[in-house]
């Protein structure tokens, strides 16, 4: 009875994810986060500040 009892919870939020992934429109997490840091890669290479030159050589 141990193994139902704490599974029991992982069961149930399995079992929800299912119903609201067939449901509702749930956007792709994975594709979200790979344009977030796409985005994030853009801002950061428009903004950067410039390298520095050193004219000891």
């Amino acid at each position: 009875m141990g193994i139902i009892r704490s599974s029991f919870s992982f069961m149930l939020g399995t079992l929800c994810g299912v119903y609201v992934a067939q449901n509702y429109n749930v956007p792709n997490i994975k594709k979200l986060a790979s344009t977030g840091l796409l985005i994030a890669k853009h801002i950061e290479e428009t903004y950067r500040k410039p390298k520095k030159r050193d004219d000891d050589d």
